[in-house]
């Protein structure tokens, strides 16, 4: 059967969008501190910009600054905004959806301002986008997808025939709290990790995964 609704994660699943991020903690945390940042960890991929600001302020003993740091990174991230690269499928995702009647939207962790950036610059189709900012607890709590079924018209009941693409630990268990389908997109984690976080499915990209809505059509 086909989803009711399919909800996107977009940092590694829409976009690759490292390049734009990194750029944006380095000059941040350059201007703050006058240091080089840490290397980013690979455990944090997914996570709040907040939890990653206060992991970079803890790396030199500055916790304290933690809210700086992530403000001025959201600041560089607009100011010097790098378009990210597009993602093989989504086009065809986001077509096929429209085409079927079936609503969709974007819930990430990454802020609002670099969300409609990139929808803009990239031409996506996507009208209803969610950030950090429009939740009190980001993922891995399920607010993030529960706001966006929400908002998109989906009630409870609705849920358990939600798909919900996520390339990222946290995002995956999100999907899995708020008692949608986790469908695993292969851009930061392996198959095991992504099943053992409770993915039900996984594709390399949304482009085989649009071939497979396209299948069950």
């Amino acid at each position: 059967m086909l989803p009711k609704g399919v909800l996107f994660d977009f940092d590694g699943v829409v976009v690759d969008s490292k390049e734009s991020h990194n750029a944006a903690w380095e000059s941040a945390f350059r201007e703050l501190f006058n240091e080089q940042i840490a290397p980013f960890p690979p455990s944090y991929a997914g996570k709040s910009p907040m939890i990653i600001a206060n992991y970079f302020c803890s790396v030199i003993g500055k916790e304290a600054q933690t809210e700086d740091l992530f403000f001025l990174k959201d600041k560089h991230l607009d100011i010097y905004f790098k378009t990210p690269k597009l993602l093989p499928g989504v086009h065809e995702c986001t077509d096929f959806l429209t085409k079927k009647n079936i609503n969709y939207g974007i819930a990430s962790n990454a802020t609002k301002q670099f969300l409609k950036n990139s929808v803009e610059k990239l031409n996506l189709n996507f009208s209803i986008v969610f950030g950090v900012q429009d939740y009190e607890k980001p993922k891995p709590a399920p607010e993030a997808y529960i706001t966006l079924a929400n908002a998109l018209g989906f009630n409870e009941n609705d849920f358990k025939h939600i798909w919900v693409f996520e390339d990222s630990l946290a995002g995956t268990t999100a999907a899995k709290l708020a008692g949608m389908i986790p469908v695993g997109i292969l851009t930061q984690f392996s198959e095991e990790e992504l099943k053992e976080a409770g993915s039900k499915m996984v594709f390399p990209t949304l482009l085989e995964a649009y071939k497979y809505l396209n299948a069950l059509n």
